[in-house]
């Protein structure tokens, strides 16, 4: 299971998650603050969504690969 969050506006913004296996914490949280790069490894969302086993392809990240763009517009969640 992962916890993923991402705030952003106007392409600004911050990042954080984590994940458990088998009630186990096998990613502790990660936070990337508003400003800051990500690191090497990747956006805490995309870390997160690899250990899940997301693969992404050519282009993509991982957050694309799982089409959680679709989601960016809270507004939209309730229709």
């Amino acid at each position: 299971m992962a916890y993923v969050e991402a705030e952003y506006f106007g392409g600004v913004g911050e990042q954080r998650a984590a994940v458990c296996d088998g009630g186990t914490i096998a990613i502790a949280p990660l936070h990337v603050n508003e400003g800051e790069p990500f690191p090497p490894t990747g956006s805490p969302i995309s870390q997160a969504l690899r250990r899940l086993g997301v693969v992404a392809s050519g282009g993509e990240d991982e957050f694309s690969a799982v089409r959680l763009h679709r989601h960016r517009h809270s507004e939209a969640w309730i229709s």
